[in-house]
């Protein structure tokens, strides 16, 4: 099978894994602290602003805890989004307010999002599809602008930049995933930015049971009672540990290559589909951006798109849609026509793209996907 997404793994991250057994610590320690500073200084701030997590959605809902957001609250987001970051905003009671996106980039302009602000709006919650950093610096100015927080889930955008400066860095709060399927692998983990210095400070508390001190033993060296509870904050465990740290860190270091690779997969899917009818692809990324490339996606007529698919399934390729739309997910009771949303939810479908793939894996693809538009084409 051809997936659309696979871990790359190798001897490093094993060795990185038993220098840490050999350590006899597997806790958050020196390896998780260091992947914090080594990750702060790839996004180009300072480590106290980054929090290294068991996951990006424990990094979504601290975040809006952060913000201690309640029912008298609005946060718009995309409706193209993954389910945890509704979710995050759902259990805080606060209202999720879902907004539009383009219907070629699959992320929301400045007036998609402008056009969803409500009186109560607190938080406005972007994704950056794909990796495409989208209209981010326009939604900042916005924000801004009008005193919204800004939160940024860049899950899919580790390594995307505008003109250098990195996605995750244009808000106030912003998480990143590694988990199994990313770009940058640690098994399961994320990364929370906080542009505010006590934020932070308190997120790393939240992180981590309210506490002050990670644990008792740092706690000895600056106590003489060092057993006793210094809890200000109701928290819980959302801390990475060292073993996915050190993972993180070898990761972390291969990242440029991976990026690289990704690129040329995408590259040649557009040579290979590009003059094809019945096939629309990416848009080209705006001077100044450069992307992840975590995603290549297409865009067919959708009276054949779930045949493609399910065709493409039996013949050995995995597609798929990410992300189905959430203003349509019944737990959100949200509702409503989101016209381009509801477009690219029937006619797009997500190819294989990983940086373990061969060319010889991305020319089959490519050659099944044409034979398949043509065959249930008009």
């Amino acid at each position: 099978m051809i997936n659309v997404f696979q871990p790359c793994l190798g001897e490093e991250e094993l060795e990185a894994v038993r220098e840490v057994f050999e350590s006899n610590w597997l806790g958050y320690g020196a390896r998780a602290k260091g992947f914090e500073a080594e990750f702060a200084a790839h996004a180009g701030v300072a480590p106290q602003h980054m929090l290294f997590l068991n996951s990006g959605t424990a990094g979504l809902f601290l975040a809006t805890e952060l913000l201690g957001l309640g029912p008298q609250d609005d946060v718009v987001l995309p409706s193209i989004s993954f389910v945890a970051a509704g979710n995050a905003v759902a259990a805080t009671g606060a209202r999720t307010v879902f907004c539009d996106v383009d219907p070629r980039t699959l992320n929301p302009s400045v007036r998609d999002v402008e056009r969803a602000v409500t009186p109560r709006t607190k938080a406005v919650l972007v994704l950056h599809y794909g990796g495409h950093p989208g209209d981010i610096a326009a939604i900042a100015a916005f924000c801004r602008e009008r005193g919204i927080v800004l939160i940024e889930d860049a899950a899919c955008a580790v390594g995307s930049r505008v003109d250098g400066k990195a996605c995750g860095t244009f808000g106030d709060l912003a998480m990143w995933s590694f988990d199994a399927m990313k770009v940058l692998v640690t098994g399961d983990g994320g990364m929370l930015y906080a542009r505010d210095e006590e934020l932070a400070r308190r997120a790393r508390r939240l992180a981590y049971h309210g506490l002050e001190q990670a644990t008792g033993f740092s706690a000895a060296k600056v106590s003489d009672r060092w057993w006793e509870l210094n809890v200000r904050d109701f928290g819980r465990r959302l801390i990475g540990n060292d073993m996915t740290g050190a993972i993180g860190s070898v990761q972390l270091r291969g990242l440029g290559r991976a990026i690289r690779r990704r690129q040329e997969i995408a590259d040649q899917y557009d040579r290979l589909l590009g003059d094809l009818p019945g096939i629309t692809l990416p848009p080209p990324l705006p001077a100044g951006h450069t992307s992840s490339y975590y995603f290549y996606w297409v865009q067919l007529d959708p009276r054949i798109r779930d045949a493609v698919a399910a065709d493409l399934l039996a013949r050995g390729v995995y597609t798929t849609f990410r992300y189905p739309p959430l203003h349509k997910v019944p737990a959100f009771r949200a509702g409503g026509v989101l016209p381009a949303t509801d477009e690219v939810s029937e006619n797009t479908l997500l190819l294989p793209l990983h940086h373990g793939l061969d060319d010889s894996d991305v020319k089959t693809v490519a050659d099944e996907l044409t034979r398949l538009v043509e065959h249930h084409g008009p």
